[in-house]
């Protein structure tokens, strides 16, 4: 893990993240439906400009989270391994009299991240284009290069036909980036406090407890899931967040661990890595709100642990 994380924490690397779903719509109604089904506000997308989102179930749970890139012809959504299907199931479920196809592009398109401090220059050195708004993606000959981050570092997506992977990942080694592994990126996001659906975020949680709230536009009008969002938003409070942790120590506690303030139960801990920058534990946890200020003094297996 070591030079692959230290090019994510200090100059730039790569990542095979093919794995994803990559999933194209079209159709007349495309824009409409999405606006209907998602957390943000797809109607203000232009060809160019994207969005993070979550889709939701009608008692306003997260069902799955997105990016979701516009095109003058089509949407371009990306989602977690583990979602893909349930995206394509939870969207045809709302296709009645609507003029969208879906398309599932997985398989002949592959994903890079490229990622750390240098991100920009490297792929500026491998002659391509460095997109300069959050989720914007320009074209790249018969490439998408869109500004996105996994891990909460400076970051990018290469999107491509699926035989051109190796010719690119070529390019991107010749300007500088290093291979990392999956399990560097996970420790640099979850130092950053990035949470991944499938991991720290499932189908129980709602919107407001994980904190995402680039991924909600509150003043949209209605989607599937609204009136949850909109209670929560007008009660002022959830009972549970997904914070930060950092823990004493070099061991990360189990998923799952409980976490203490005092003799009080306060929630429970997510994912834990050892963070070689922090040197002691990065945990990402769920802990009801009145322990949840930064600074709270907690505990978990018997070690000192305090809200970042």
């Amino acid at each position: 893990m070591h030079q692959g994380y230290e090019a994510l924490r200090g100059a730039a690397a790569w990542l095979d993240v093919s794995a994803r779903g990559r999933i194209a719509a079209t159709g007349r109604d495309r824009v409409r439906l999405f606006h209907n089904l998602t957390t943000n506000h797809i109607k203000d997308l232009t060809a160019g400009q994207g969005c993070y989102a979550f889709l939701l179930s009608p008692q306003g749970r997260i069902q799955a989270d997105l990016y979701i890139l516009a095109f003058e012809d089509r949407l371009l959504l990306g989602t977690e391994p583990e979602t893909r299907e349930r995206v394509l199931q939870h969207i045809r479920k709302y296709i009645i009299a609507d003029d969208v196809t879906l398309t599932d592009l997985t398989g002949s398109l592959c994903e890079l991240a490229v990622e750390g401090p240098r991100a920009a220059e490297v792929l500026a050195a491998s002659g391509a284009p460095v997109p300069e708004t959050p989720w914007g993606h320009v074209a790249w000959g018969d490439a998408t290069v869109a500004a996105i981050s996994a891990t909460g570092q400076p970051g990018f997506r290469i999107l491509a036909p699926a035989e051109r992977k190796a010719e690119l990942v070529g390019q991107l080694e010749g300007a500088g980036a290093q291979p990392a592994s999956v399990e560097a990126l996970r420790t640099v996001r979850i130092e950053n406090g990035v949470p991944r659906y499938g991991e720290e975020i499932s189908d129980t949680a709602l919107p407001q407890e994980t904190r995402q709230m680039h991924a909600v536009h509150f003043n949209k009008g209605c989607y599937l899931g609204q009136e949850i969002v909109e209670r929560i938003r007008a009660r002022g409070h959830v009972n549970k967040l997904l914070v930060r942790v950092r823990i004493d120590g070099t061991e990360p506690p189990a998923s799952g661990a409980p976490l203490a303030a005092g003799e009080a139960q306060a929630g429970e801990i997510a994912s834990a890595v050892f963070s070689p920058v922090e040197a002691r534990v990065a945990a990402l946890a769920w802990v009801r709100a009145p322990h949840a200020r930064p600074g709270t003094e907690l505990t978990v297996d018997g070690r000192a642990a305090a809200v970042a």
